[in-house]
């Protein structure tokens, strides 16, 4: 089980290789994410993000595959 903290805010969020955010804030232990500006609809629907209209989304604790000092790596469909 992930849990995050502050030490966490500003980390790379990436998937199958494609940074794809970066962790703006974390409360309570989650982690929320901003979206690279340039993120295709390709990769949000593969995190299953939507067509939201926040800035910021939380990340669900089954999609992460490894937190490391830098980043953190999400399931990809590969």
């Amino acid at each position: 089980m992930a849990q995050f903290s502050e030490d966490d805010e500003g980390k790379s969020v990436v998937v199958d290789g494609d940074e794809v955010g970066i962790v703006s804030e974390v409360e309570h232990g989650t982690a929320y994410v901003e979206p690279d500006p340039g993120i295709t609809d390709k990769i949000k629907a593969k995190l299953d993000w939507g067509d939201r209209d926040e800035d910021t989304y939380p990340l669900q604790e089954q999609a992460v595959d490894t937190v490391t000092d830098d980043e953190i790596r999400l399931r990809g469909n590969r």
